[in-house]
């Protein structure tokens, strides 16, 4: 059970697509995902059971370092906060989305980092530690900026609700993460074997979600599918480039760089999903940038790992070269 958990998790991307696919091509098998069970949306439990998960892998030290390394955790926080909500009304504007679409790539920018940016931060060789603390820090703050940001961008022209959408955020992530970090503090060795599976089942919670979203909003992608997807690829490979810009033009290193880069560009897109059924119900198609985002980013995400660790870090990090040098020099000694 343990290595076909570990084998979801590592394989996220692909199955993310394929649920994406499955929904599309038979909507009705997905349908209860957008329904509820004794009065509880099944949409926000298994979202529910992503932030639980993530919970269960935070801890205090997680926070420590905002006090260790405030500028950089600062830096992040700004760079998240403020490139991919920009990104997301510079391209909604540029390609004149409807205001369904519109309101989804806000959502998509406008939510804290997601947790795939921690794995795929590792798998870059970045600094993990960062990325941990930014993606956590993020999530705390998303309840205030998350609506407040969306409001600021599109609350004159779209009719939601700020303060249910605070309230909304509370329960979908800040409350089971806090579950989750409990479960941690004072049952760790329980979180510590659950690990070995919440990865796989927030895997499949998500994909479900997609599903879910996609098979609803069929009709909306075949008409857009296009321009969605090309504005969600612009979205996270722009927000890719511009956390790494903004993190070397700050003075950060390469690692770090690497780190701010990963997750600026990685967003909690399934949050992005829940926010949009809750809090604009009658435009269905707005919950369609959050579900190809999350199927997306984890693709790009992987290749973006590739890039790093073959090409980039070996060329422009100073740390790994000054390490591979001094693999070296023993090997040049004995010869």
């Amino acid at each position: 059970m343990k290595k076909l958990c570990a084998m979801i998790g590592k394989y996220f991307g692909i199955i993310a697509i394929l649920f994406l696919i499955l929904g599309f091509t038979m909507p009705e098998n997905f349908k209860w995902v957008l329904s509820k069970v004794g009065g509880i949306s099944v949409l926000t439990f298994l979202l529910g059971i992503v932030m639980f998960g993530m919970g269960t892998t935070l801890s205090v030290k997680d926070f420590v370092l905002v006090f260790k390394r405030p500028r950089d955790v600062f830096l992040g926080a700004v760079a998240q906060f403020f490139i991919m909500p920009f990104l997301a009304f510079s391209l909604a504007t540029i390609f004149q989305l409807d205001p369904a679409l519109t309101a989804g790539v806000i959502l998509v920018g406008t939510c804290p980092g997601g947790t795939s940016s921690n794995v795929i931060t590792f798998m870059s060789k970045g600094d993990v530690a960062l990325s941990v603390t930014m993606t956590s820090v993020s999530t705390v703050l998303s309840p205030i900026l998350t609506p407040a940001i969306t409001y600021l961008l599109i609350g004159t022209k779209i009719a939601f609700d700020p303060v249910g959408m605070f309230l909304s955020i509370v329960q979908i992530v800040i409350v089971p993460i806090c579950l989750g970090v409990a479960v941690k503090t004072f049952l760790p060795k329980l979180a510590a074997a659950a690990t070995d599976y919440t990865p796989a089942i927030s895997s499949i919670a998500i994909s479900l979600i997609i599903a879910g979203v996609i098979g609803a909003s069929k009709n909306a992608i075949v008409a857009n599918f296009g321009i969605i997807l090309l504005v969600v690829i612009l979205h996270n490979c722009l927000g890719y480039a511009l956390g790494f810009a903004v993190a070397r033009l700050t003075g950060l290193s390469w690692k770090k760089a690497v780190a701010l880069s990963i997750e600026v560009g990685m967003q909690n897109s399934g949050l992005a999903v829940g926010l949009a059924k809750a809090h604009f119900a009658a435009m269905p198609a707005a919950t369609v940038p959050g579900a190809i985002f999350s199927a997306w980013h984890n693709i790009s995400g992987a290749m973006l790992a590739w890039l790093y660790v073959n090409v980039l870090n070996p060329r422009f990090d100073p740390e790994l070269r000054k390490e591979m040098e001094a693999l070296r020099a023993p090997a040049k000694e004995l010869a």
